[in-house]
């Protein structure tokens, strides 16, 4: 595709950039991405990948805005209370960004339903709030062949993982957790979270997503990346890989 006058100057900050210029640029414009939940995480996620001109995002979230939300899920405002949060953040997605497409999801039927989104997307950013989510997402993305960027936050902390099923060495979420049972589960409501804690890794994750997309920068995947807000403390790690783990080592039977 060419950029038009409009385009150009909407991305010119994107074309600066060395790594992206005007060819890169019509790269994330012909990519899509898939952002399954809206909080804390997706809100960032989804405002940074529909500015930057990700020509398609599929976003996904069955809850509705709470007034307690408004403390970290940015694309929301007092307005959107009581509404559907794929509904109202597509709203506010194309005020900032009218010339791409999105499609909001505000209830799937079935796995397989989601399956088939995700098997049709570029790249899936996990922003979920729950361990079950994760893994069953993190499933899916193996069994579709779909790059996944994974992020979670609470407290003052929070991690990033990015998972390439396509690696032959790759590694994923199950192989930190195999049940939902092995850790004990806990949620902002319950604990508490850091509005700009979760923002940050809602960030990190859409720079992942755009580098990826983009074949621009190092690559972060096979590693966990863990921030300690209190301390301002980061940490990159490799992932460790379990051989016995029911998703990414299948490849291997």
């Amino acid at each position: 595709m060419t950029l038009n006058d409009n385009q150009l100057m909407r991305y010119s900050r994107n074309i600066l950039l060395s790594d992206i210029d005007i060819s890169g640029q019509e790269k994330l414009l012909s990519s899509s991405a898939m952002v399954i939940g809206l909080g804390g995480l997706g809100s960032p996620v989804a405002s940074y990948l529909a500015a930057s001109g990700v020509g398609r995002l599929v976003i996904s979230d069955f809850d509705s805005v709470h007034i307690s939300n408004l403390q970290r899920q940015t694309i929301f405002s007092s307005e959107n209370i009581g509404e559907n949060k794929a509904i109202a953040a597509k709203k506010r997605l194309l005020e900032i960004n009218p010339q791409i497409e999105i499609v909001s999801l505000s209830k799937l039927s079935s796995t397989e339903e989601l399956q088939e989104w995700i098997g049709n997307v570029d790249i899936v950013a996990d922003c979920t709030d729950n361990l079950g989510a994760r893994l069953l997402i993190n499933d899916i993305c193996f069994l579709k062949k779909t790059m996944l960027v994974s992020g979670a936050a609470i407290k003052m902390e929070g991690q990033l993982i990015v998972i390439d099923p396509s690696n032959l060495d790759a590694r994923c979420y199950r192989c930190l957790y195999t049940t939902e049972e092995e850790i004990e589960s806990a949620s902002c409501s319950e604990s508490g979270i850091l509005g700009p804690i979760v923002g940050t890794v809602g960030c990190l994750q859409a720079t992942e997503i755009l580098k990826t997309l983009l074949g621009i920068g190092s690559s972060s995947v096979g590693k966990l990346i863990t921030i300690d807000g209190r301390h301002l403390e980061w940490l990159k790690l490799d992932l460790p890989k379990n051989l016995n783990c029911s998703t990414c080592s299948q490849k291997y039977d």
